[in-house]
């Protein structure tokens, strides 16, 4: 199977991001509520194209080749001088239609080429702790957990915890 094409987001993308939003949408990894119609934007002043960066791929059936199966967004946590040195992934989404072709461990290693781009030294992650599909990726991806809040959210009749992982980029 041919890998990925990953790329920089695109303005053109907004419809087909938020398409792929709320068709993945789930409380195993989503603290906003359902989005409803009329959909919002998927591009905004805080979620630029900038910040992410997609997948072209193609479905186990042999469709979507050159649609977006998915995404991934790569942000400074804060506005710190003192925290530039970190990327944080602030979303990683594959369409049903594309998952197990190793997309989502494929955006994962391109955040983190573009964060040692940008002149990273380190990458860190939130991921809810119920989701162990995703927290196995990014332990097989050499993060690490360095913190958990407990019950942080509140999601589907329960309370869930906060993962936060983390990784160096010099290793």
């Amino acid at each position: 199977m041919p890998e990925p094409r990953i790329r920089p987001a695109r303005p053109a993308d907004d419809d087909a991001l938020r398409e792929l939003d709320v068709a993945t949408w789930s409380t195993l990894h989503a603290v906003q509520p359902r989005p409803l119609p009329p959909y919002q934007p998927f591009f905004d002043e805080r979620h630029t194209p900038g910040g992410y960066l997609v997948a072209e791929g193609r479905g186990g059936d042999g469709d979507g080749d050159g649609r977006i199966a998915g995404y991934i967004r790569l942000e400074v946590p804060t506005p710190l001088a003192c925290n530039q040195h970190v990327r944080q992934i602030q979303g990683l989404v594959v369409a049903g239609w594309a998952r197990g072709q190793g997309l989502g461990r494929a955006l994962l290693r391109a955040a983190a080429d573009e964060a040692r781009r940008q002149g990273a030294v380190r990458i860190t992650l939130r991921v809810l702790g119920h989701n162990t599909p995703a927290r196995k990726l990014y332990e097989s991806e050499g993060y690490a957990v360095e913190g958990v809040l407990p019950g942080e959210f509140f999601l589907a009749g329960r309370y869930v915890d906060d993962v936060l992982m983390g990784r160096s980029l010099t290793r």
